[in-house]
């Protein structure tokens, strides 16, 4: 009976077993079968991962190399090393293991730290009715709507340092936005390197590699079979599969994979573009494709009209048929023709075989002509250089516009161009040149003397013209009699602005108003002219005339000439159609023109202008007005550097200078300049700083706010730096930007706004420091941290006596 009984428990108790068992198994399959999604409402917490449903990639938090710091990432799940894709914060880590990523109702992901702080989210909001968060076997992490085909998220859209297959690199033409890999900074930092693999747009589109914004390797454009600056991919078709698309609404590439095969292609931190493999059930890497492949591949390392060569280990470089070096000891000087074109005589075209096409930023293209149909549109164009066929299987049209630069001759792959050369023979054309130089010569001749004859009566005229004047104003011409300026008569400035019509106003001054006028030759002018019913603005305007009279760079904007007749006084300057720098960085449309190539290109501008005042020109100038209103803008955006009614100039070894009357613009004063009324390079340098943190975010330093604290731009620029989380300063207006530029940006920003003169640098230094890639030093904390008690524009709070603030630009130039 015993026995009976203890084998019946021993069978009662083996059902239970079982029972249980079969209950975790099914408890288990069904939890492994939702490792792979989130739904809205549920989180991730450090150590829990989502893993795709092949197993081939896994989602978590990931510690890199020796590094404590923790990072969402995405990686190969079975691989042992190289195996991390994507990483969402790359440049906000956390600190500890207290990070969560939260899926919202909102279809928003967002991670947390311990202090329930976002670190980062997928910044989209996309309320649906079933939302889920999937990690797919493709690597890609993606939000979507389970009734919708499409995701209304994608990290695929937000690429790291590597291109996986089915993901896409390329830009979007209708909203700019351009994908692109980007090269960790160190082993252990996913944060943006200084290399970044791009699809440029302009002209033909090509793909390259640039170090910061330089061009650093050209892959090329797409060719129908591979890119024609990588002739080995074609060994790769039995594995990839490429597909490179350009239509009218972007241009993109990207890559899949043939049978059972992982593959990746991404950028490292030392510049170079790879591609590795890897069977499934293998954890080797293979690495299939690497370039750049030698010195030739560096970017434009010959000059235009050559093509580099490898010899033994060393690029060669020599110049294509027909050409001649400008300077043999000097590669980069490229080479010239050695018979000048002439298309009214006929040109003709040399073929060229087995080269790397040249760089096709500046071409043209036609996707659907014949090679015939394409020589005979670039015949007809004496501009056009050269022309190939856009697909290398003998279709398309690819049209060359002046030199021709960044080739190299391959013995396998490379391509066809037709080149165009001078039908005359070198002789022929040598007598032909003599004969043109000697023609030349005697019209030249011809000119000069006409040119002396011309400047000797414009001397009487001026002469008389300026005698005139000062007979009837010599009070008010006090120190202009000498200068070296053009005079206008006032019945043509009259006659320029329509008689100063309202229409013809662009903007009204410190010291008066500015008229667009039109001169009768064409020439559209800017007129400066100094209100008759305001009793300032003398001594401002005499000091305008005399020191932008002497004053000549790119940077800064140019005096055309003065009218000092009757009781007008008015300067002449270029007209800027762009108008000046705040019409465009503080308006949210307009901001859109100004990408960040342009911000790079104008900052500069303005750090090469301010060092010319200061340094480099006849007189040492310290500008003390300098803000967004007083840059303006040309055709092309190049940044000029005006209104100089408020400047001072400084002796030779004076670094300093008192004044009882405080001048400028609440916002760009630096705090010794607007407390104590001392001056010098460094209170310009402050507002230079000033001026840097207001491009880059696109919002004005004064009546800035934020809803967290009360800092003025300067001290949220500030709390963000100290926070590690500076590029949250970044205009959301711009679409891409390279954030190794932006940083070092904000870094000088920071520099020039330091509390001490003394810890701010030198506007060279500034230079130096904007164009190099050396590390920088840290700032300190910057004068006016907040401005909330800052007197306002109509006193000073400095006690040395009236205080006039300028909060318009003198020189507000409108188009019309």
């Amino acid at each position: 009976m015993a026995n009976a009984n203890g084998t019946n428990l021993r069978k009662s108790t083996t059902c239970i077993s079982m029972l249980w068992f079969c209950f975790s198994w099914l408890l288990l399959s069904q939890t492994s079968t939702s490792l792979d999604t989130l739904s809205p409402g549920q989180s991730i917490k450090d150590g829990e991962t989502l893993v795709s449903k092949g197993g081939i990639f896994e989602l978590g938090f990931h510690r890199l190399g020796n590094s404590n710091k923790r990072y969402l990432a995405i990686w190969y799940k079975e691989a042992k090393a190289f195996s991390v894709v994507w990483v969402a914060n790359r440049e906000t880590p956390l600190l500890d293991s207290s990070g969560v990523l939260s899926f919202s109702k909102k279809g928003l992901l967002v991670l947390l730290n311990g202090k329930n702080s976002t670190v980062w989210s997928s910044n989209k909001t996309t309320p649906a009715q079933s939302l889920l968060m999937q990690l797919l076997d493709t690597g890609n992490l993606v939000v979507n709507d389970t009734q919708s085909v499409n995701y209304l998220w994608q990290s695929f859209d937000s690429p790291c340092d590597t291109l996986l297959p089915g993901m896409r690199i390329g830009r979007n033409f209708s909203t700019r936005q351009d994908r692109f890999l980007t090269s960790w900074k160190s082993a252990n930092d996913p944060a943006p390197g200084q290399f970044s693999l791009w699809i440029d747009p302009r002209g033909f589109p090509q793909l390259v590699l640039r170090n910061g914004t330089a061009m650093h390797y050209r892959l090329g454009s797409w060719n129908g079979l591979r890119f024609t600056g990588t002739p080995q991919l074609p060994a790769q078709i039995e594995l990839f599969e490429y597909e490179f698309e350009l239509n009218n609404n972007g241009v993109y590439y990207e890559y899949e994979v043939k049978g059972n095969l992982m593959s990746r292609l991404f950028v490292n931190r030392s510049g170079f573009v790879e591609r590795f493999a890897r069977e499934n059930q293998s954890n080797g890497w293979r690495n299939l494709y690497s370039a750049p492949l030698d010195q030739c591949d560096k970017y434009s390392l010959c000059g235009a009209h050559m093509k580099c060569d490898i010899i033994g280990d060393l690029p060669n470089c020599v110049c294509l048929e027909g050409f001649v070096s400008k300077s043999p000891k000097n590669w980069s000087a490229g080479c010239v023709r050695k018979t000048p074109l002439d298309c009214k005589a006929g040109d003709i075209f040399r073929s060229y075989t087995g080269l790397k096409l040249p760089d096709t930023s500046g071409s043209s293209y036609n996707m659907t002509m014949s090679l015939a149909e394409c020589k005979e549109m670039c015949t007809r164009n004496c501009n056009c250089t050269a022309y190939a066929n856009s697909n290398i299987k003998g279709s398309g049209c690819l049209l060359w516009f002046g030199e021709l630069a960044d080739m190299r001759e391959y013995n396998e792959g490379g391509q066809n161009i037709y080149i165009r050369m001078s039908s005359s023979k070198p002789d022929q054309a040598k007598k032909k040149q003599i004969g043109i130089i000697v023609t030349s010569a005697i019209l030249v001749g011809m000119l000069v003397v006409g040119i002396i004859v011309c400047i000797q009566r414009r001397k009487k005229s001026m002469q008389g013209m300026a005698n005139g004047i000062h007979m009837n104003d010599n009070e008010n011409n006090e120190g202009t009699e000498d200068m070296e300026l053009l005079t206008f008569d006032i019945t043509t400035i009259t006659k320029a602005t329509n008689n100063f019509s309202r229409d013809n106003k662009l903007g009204q001054g410190g010291f008066g108003p500015v008229y667009k006028g039109t001169l009768p030759g064409g020439q559209e002018i800017a007129v400066k002219r100094l209100s008759k019913s305001s009793g300032q603005g003398q001594t401002e305007f005499k000091t305008e005339v005399i020191l932008i009279s002497k004053l000549q760079h790119r940077n800064l904007v140019r005096l055309l000439g003065c009218c000092f007749q009757k009781d007008e006084k008015m300067l002449i300057y270029e007209f800027m159609p762009n108008k000046s720098l705040d019409f465009f960085i503080f308006d949210q449309m307009r901001s859109n023109y100004l990408d960040w190539p342009k911000r790079v290109h104008i900052i500069g501008g303005i750090a090469k202008g301010l060092l010319y005042l200061h340094q480099d020109s006849r007189l040492r100038i310290i500008h003390r007005d300098l803000k967004a209103s007083n840059v303006l803008l040309d055709k092309d955006m190049n940044p000029k550097i005006s209104d100089f009614g408020m400047a001072r100039i400084f002796g030779g070894d004076q670094t300093e200078a008192n004044t009882n009357r405080v001048a400028g613009t609440y916002g760009y004063m630096a705090p010794e300049y607007a407390v104590d009324g001392l001056f010098s390079m460094k209170s310009d340098v402050f507002s230079f700083g000033a001026l840097v943190l207001e491009i880059v975010s696109g919002k004005k330093n004064r009546g800035f706010s934020h809803p967290d604290h009360n800092h003025n731009l300067l001290g949220h620029a500030w709390k963000l730096w100290i926070e590690e989380r500076p590029l949250e300063l970044v205009d959301h207006m711009l679409d891409s930007f390279a954030t190794f530029e932006v940083l070092r940006c904000i870094n000088v920003g920071l520099l020039c706004v330091q509390q001490r003169p003394e810890d701010r640098p030198n506007m060279s230094s500034v230079v130096v420091m904007l164009g190099s890639e050396s590390s920088l030093p840290q700032p300190k904390q910057p004068g006016f941290f907040t401005e909330r008690n800052m007197p306002e524009a109509e006193s000073s709070s400095s006690g040395h006596g009236s205080t006039s603030v300028n909060e318009m630009s003198t020189s507000f130039l409108e188009p019309r």
